[in-house]
């Protein structure tokens, strides 16, 4: 039959029950390329989107609306397929059952991670790029997996929008852990960050941003980032907890001390060991 003739006979297949199911049977690597995909689609869709709401009022063309459907229903077929995977993962199931942490996330988490070459978190942290340390130089292969990086990005975003839920573990921490670094502005422990900015970077003299740092702060932009960035590290800490435990059968290293409410010690992940 003729694909022009009658467009609806092209519409994507989506995948059956018995295919989603021998998902579970993906290689680390098969789901590290599925993850890949997904986010790429689902960036090219979103930025083909952005663009046809700037350059049209009224609804797109008959055909992009067609493609940009397929799109979806692809995108949802590759998720349904990585959640299946995701529950063979021990580390995964119990990421898929903290607030603000989806089929994806833990997805991506599980392709990414190689718990049997990750003896501590910070070994997670740096291949995250969570690593102070680490410098990219121009010219040079990134010292970081940008995939992975993006993940923890989209994890420290979902928590800030759960915040406000009761039973959001991490987003409750992003708040309580955001007070903190705002006492800590105000105090002026941050001054030598402010005035390093100043020096190092050409910050407009109109600039909200300038005013902060002249007064020895960081503004409340770096403050949310820096709180944001804080409950990641403690979920990938958590996570490596998890998955080493499940792996291994053995209480992972300690992390070096993690500091809430100007209080020492380890925070016991959530939902553990029930979830096993």
């Amino acid at each position: 039959m003729d694909a022009n003739a009658n467009p609806e006979a092209v519409q994507v297949k989506r995948m059956t029950r018995v295919l989603v199911k021998t998902a579970a049977t993906l290689g680390r690597g098969d789901a590290c390329y599925l993850v890949n995909a997904y986010y790429a689609m689902q960036r090219q869709r979103e930025s083909a989107e952005a663009q046809l709401r700037r350059a049209a009022a009224s609804r797109p063309h008959e055909t992009i609306a067609w493609v940009i459907e397929q799109d979806r229903v692809v995108e949802k077929q590759i998720k349904r397929a990585l959640d299946e995977w995701s529950d063979t993962v021990p580390a995964a199931r119990w990421a898929k059952g903290i607030i603000g942490v989806g089929p994806m996330i833990a997805a991506s988490l599980a392709a990414h991670i190689d718990i049997s070459r990750c003896r501590t978190v910070g070994q997670i942290w740096r291949f995250a790029g969570y690593d102070p340390t680490l410098k990219w130089a121009r010219g040079t292969k990134c010292p970081w997996n940008r995939h992975l990086k993006r993940v923890c990005w989209l994890a420290g975003e979902s928590f800030v929008k759960t915040s406000g839920h009761e039973n959001g573990f991490y987003g409750r921490l992003y708040l309580a852990r955001k007070r903190v670094e705002q006492e800590h502005n105000e105090a002026g422990q941050f001054a030598g960050q402010a005035r390093e900015k100043l020096e190092r970077f050409k910050i407009g003299s109109d600039t909200d941003a300038r005013k902060w740092y002249e007064q020895g702060k960081l503004p409340p932009a770096q403050i949310h980032a820096r709180a944001k960035r804080w409950a990641v590290k403690l979920f990938l800490a958590h996570y490596h907890h998890v998955a080493w435990v499940a792996a291994t059968g053995t209480e992972p290293p300690k992390p070096y001390v993690i500091t809430i409410l100007g209080h020492d010690g380890f925070i016991v992940p959530p939902n553990f060991p029930e979830v096993q």
